[in-house]
């Protein structure tokens, strides 16, 4: 009788790829930049904070990193220029950077802080978005891969600001994916539900537990799944896929 099936994680290869991730400093861009180049990339990592714990714990040679604030020009510039100068090109880039803010009433929202938020998460997209694609396209193979959430495909409660911003991301990315169809640029995001990250101890139990039971699947998801998600939208086994959303939920999302 022979062994039973057993699911494998699949592997890819990009050495010679230089990735750009923002965000990249803890949490799910972390884990994205670390196993880009677990897979032989250069990866450059764009973060407000290139010391954090997760940061320093990677010594990996493969990964430099960067402090850039997305929501200045002048600092994507910077950054885009020194990475540029580094490494010569970028093929892949991973829009992760983003910023959840408190969770309140839409009428108690402080303006200053819906503008912090849709900065960062949509404004900040566009602006590393804005300086990089021309770069992508001289490349003649790329990808961008932009990391949106749920909140922008369901409209989370208390979270008027960031399910806009998130939901602007996604049309953001099927405006640019049409834009870049026919320049070997593929443009695709990724809305996951709850993941389980430090940012998760911000929140009360009540909460999470409610964010579980909105899940068919009854679980958080874990930042390696949105890892694999990630590499594949990177890699050339995603070859006919654009301007497209693809859902991280364990089946909560309804469209």
């Amino acid at each position: 009788m022979s062994a039973p099936f057993e699911l494998r994680r699949a592997s890819y290869d990009f050495s010679g790829a230089v990735a750009v991730v923002t965000g990249g400093a803890r949490g799910i861009g972390a884990a994205i930049a670390q196993r880009l180049a677990d897979c032989g990339a250069s990866v450059a990592v764009w973060a407000r904070d290139t010391e954090s714990a997760e940061a320093s714990n990677s010594r990996d040679s493969r990964i430099a990193r960067f402090a850039v604030d997305i929501t200045d020009l002048a600092s994507v510039e910077r950054a885009a220029n020194a990475t540029l100068e580094r490494f010569g090109g970028i093929a892949l880039l991973v829009n992760n950077a983003g910023y959840a803010g408190p969770t309140m009433p839409l009428e108690q929202y402080d303006p200053a802080e819906w503008s912090r938020i849709v900065d960062v998460n949509l404004t900040g997209t566009f602006n590393v978005c804005r300086q990089l694609v021309p770069v992508l396209r001289r490349e003649g193979q790329a990808r961008i891969v932009n990391v949106a959430s749920l909140a922008g495909k369901e409209g989370t409660p208390n979270a008027s600001a960031y399910s806009a911003a998130k939901a602007g991301v996604l049309a953001l990315t099927k405006s640019l994916g049409k834009e870049l169809a026919q320049t070997g640029v593929l443009v695709n995001a990724i809305a996951p539900a709850a993941v389980r990250t430090s940012l998760l101890e911000q929140m009360s139990p009540s909460h999470v537990q409610t964010m579980i039971d909105k899940s068919a699947m009854k679980r958080l998801g874990e930042p390696d799944e949105v890892v694999e998600l990630a590499l594949w939208l990177c890699s050339s086994s995603c070859s006919f896929n654009t301007g497209a959303v693809f859902d991280l939920s364990g089946g909560r999302a309804t469209y």
